[in-house]
């Protein structure tokens, strides 16, 4: 009996699957099927690097966020003008700094 996966994965899995002497069985997804996929891997990875803190995890982060920018039909510059004004606005993260509550 195989296992079972049911997640999107990496274009080149299937033939490392195949070179390590097993079978894969695939399909493929397109339109909001795929979107929503991405956002699926997105939270897997988020998750896997919560528990990890490595850096393979991150990278990993990285690489369903800009499947889902090229999804989108947005450039790398985009993005990065996106997160660029979006920190000139509200800021970065550098400080470490926690909303407790906000009071009258």
């Amino acid at each position: 009996m195989g296992r079972e996966f049911d997640k999107l994965v990496r274009d080149e899995i299937p033939a490392v699957i195949k070179q390590n002497g097993e079978e894969p069985v695939t399909s493929r997804v397109t339109g909001e099927d795929y979107s929503e996929r991405l956002v699926e891997k997105l939270e897997e990875e988020v998750v896997e690097y919560r528990e990890s803190r490595c850096l393979e995890e991150l990278a990993d982060i990285l690489e369903v966020v800009h499947a889902i920018r090229k999804r989108k039909g947005v450039s790398v510059d985009e993005l990065n003008e996106k997160r660029a004004q979006k920190a000139e606005q509200r800021g970065r993260f550098d400080e470490g700094i926690v909303l407790e509550r906000v009071e009258k």
